[in-house]
């Protein structure tokens, strides 16, 4: 991209005003932004308000900090194999899976190894060629091959837990995890993606995070390395310009990118109110599937995935209900070892541990030392040695209020 179409790009994003419908509409009709910006008043009027038309012809105060940043930060394309990119629309590199939402970005910030750049077309004599056109070019992120997974800021341990195992299992299988960065579900979902990535050689783009501030910007700074690791074996996506601070505004704006850019999405946990079920409500509204997780009846977490359940998203127990669901996918990978953490996210039993007295009492909910001293008849002293036992090798969580919930794979 030259920098004067860059500053063209920029202006039509920062013209007050101007929205993506808006914008569209003028690129329709006059063509590139540089186009626009050399019309006339009486030309602009015909497809825009007076006030846009001012608008349009009045270059914002903010251009020139802004290009120059942004094209500074552009010719650092190049850091450890991570590029620095900017893709808009009608560029071939934009991800067609946006073009098919309402309200597509005009502009997309992209960083990392990996791309949307569609596959070449194979050339029909030669065999080698078609065959190696059936799988999508190195580092290239297939939408068809990706599946969001979203949930609570604040998962219960085992919500956490499930939501990495689960995403280890999909990126294992071929897919790629889409998810938004935040604390909680979503972290659990993009470090899960990362451990199912094979150790040495893949060029497999394990996890897409979409942001809701600028690319120059990690938010929450508690994810700053998580955010670095993603860029080197995926890509970070936002549509707003550099130097965007994390306004509340801009999250449940960027669900609707998470729910296009996967072919589904699996919410993990979800209270009633909570901006998972707006990426869950707009997967549906694009006619793709919504899976969800259910939980204890007695965890507000729950209640929102019990809700989508009610409302036909299909109840997951195993991530071999998500793939089955997904037809015409087909894993790159073969059935996974006993005992993988694959293995581990579709079985939820651990057979070592399963004949445990005091697993068997407390069950799958959160539960109180004094119910389990009712329930066990144990000492206090030797309950709470065995809770500590069970905490140390991974079968117990303790959670605030002094509860203890067990967990899946315990």
């Amino acid at each position: 991209m030259e920098r004067d179409e860059l500053k063209a790009w920029l202006r039509l994003t920062l013209s007050p005003g101007i929205g993506n419908v808006s914008a569209r509409k003028l690129l329709e009709t006059f063509g590139l932004p540089q186009a626009i910006f050399e019309q006339a008043g009486s030309a602009l009027r015909q497809v825009s308000t007076p006030a846009q038309t001012q608008a349009l012809r009045t270059e914002p105060p903010a251009l020139a900090a802004l290009l120059e940043t942004t094209w500074n930060w552009l010719e650092q394309s190049e850091v450890n194999g991570c590029q620095h990119r900017i893709v808009t629309l009608g560029d071939p590199g934009y991800p067609q899976a946006l073009l098919d939402i309402d309200d597509p970005p005009l502009m997309l910030y992209l960083l990392g190894k990996a791309s949307f750049m569609p596959p070449q077309p194979a050339d029909p004599a030669d065999a080698a060629s078609t065959a190696a056109a059936s799988l999508p070019p190195p580092w290239s992120i297939d939408p068809q091959r990706c599946l969001a997974v979203v949930g609570s800021r604040n998962p219960t341990p085992q919500g956490a837990r499930d939501a990495r195992l689960f995403a280890k299992a999909l990126v294992e299988a071929g897919l790629t995890v889409v998810s938004g960065l935040a604390l909680g579900v979503d972290g659990a979902a993009h470090e899960g993606a990362l451990e199912g990535l094979p150790e040495e050689g893949t060029e497999h783009a394990a996890t897409l995070a979409v942001i809701g501030t600028g690319l120059d910007r990690v938010y929450p700074k508690a994810h700053y390395q998580l955010a670095h690791r993603i860029a080197l074996h995926g890509l970070l996506l936002s549509e707003y310009p550099l130097g965007t601070p994390p306004l509340n505004a801009n999250f449940p704006k960027r669900n609707r990118l998470i729910a296009g850019l996967a072919r589904g999405t699996l919410v993990v946990e979800a209270a009633l109110q909570s901006g998972s079920l707006i990426t869950a409500r707009l997967t549906a509204e694009q006619g793709k599937e919504v899976f969800a997780i259910p939980g204890s009846i007695h965890a507000a977490q729950s209640r929102g995935c019990h809700a989508l359940i009610k409302q036909g998203a299909k109840l997951v127990e195993s991530t071999q209900d998500v793939l089955e669901e997904l037809q015409g996918f087909k894993p790159w990978s073969a059935a996974p070892e006993s005992g993988s953490a694959r293995q581990v996210a579709q079985d939820g039993i651990d057979t070592a541990v399963a004949g445990n007295p005091l697993l068997q009492a407390i069950g799958f909910d959160p539960v109180g030392l004094d119910a389990l001293q009712g329930r066990t008849r144990l000492t206090t002293s030797d309950l709470q040695a065995q809770l500590m036992t069970l905490e140390i090798n991974g079968h117990v969580a303790r959670l605030p209020g002094g509860l203890f919930q067990r967990l899946s794979g315990a």
